[in-house]
């Protein structure tokens, strides 16, 4: 949990708060900070009141993004920071098409998880 430079800061489009990510998956905000703490979820800080913020690309319909966890897992395993981790995630990748961030919210895992594993080779 850090804050990120204007760069990364551009490349994420939207992004959540904590509190609303609690509604949206109707959990407590405090699972929600677990989550983080494990490591399912990617927050930073940012903002005028550098609040704890995770890309909105994370969650769709209700749930996390299926891949999202995994793929963070393998990142993290091949030893990428979190800023890291979202500036790959966010960053478009002509092979796939479109970013991974996409890819695992069109269910396009397999495919995201293959690069993040070739990643550490």
């Amino acid at each position: 949990m850090t804050e990120i430079d204007a760069k990364l800061d551009a490349l994420v489009p939207s992004w959540l708060y904590l509190p609303d990510i609690a509604e949206l998956l109707d959990i407590e905000v405090t699972r929600v900070r677990q989550m983080v703490k494990e490591g399912q979820l990617i927050a930073v800080r940012r903002g005028e009141n550098n609040a704890l913020q995770v890309p909105a690309a994370f969650i769709q319909d209700g749930h996390v993004v299926k891949g999202l966890v995994g793929t963070l897992t393998l990142l993290k395993d091949d030893g990428f920071t979190d800023e890291e981790m979202l500036e790959w995630l966010f960053t478009p990748d002509p092979s796939l098409p479109g970013t991974p961030a996409q890819a695992l919210g069109e269910n396009r895992g397999t495919e995201v998880k293959r690069r993040a594993q070739a990643l550490a080779v």
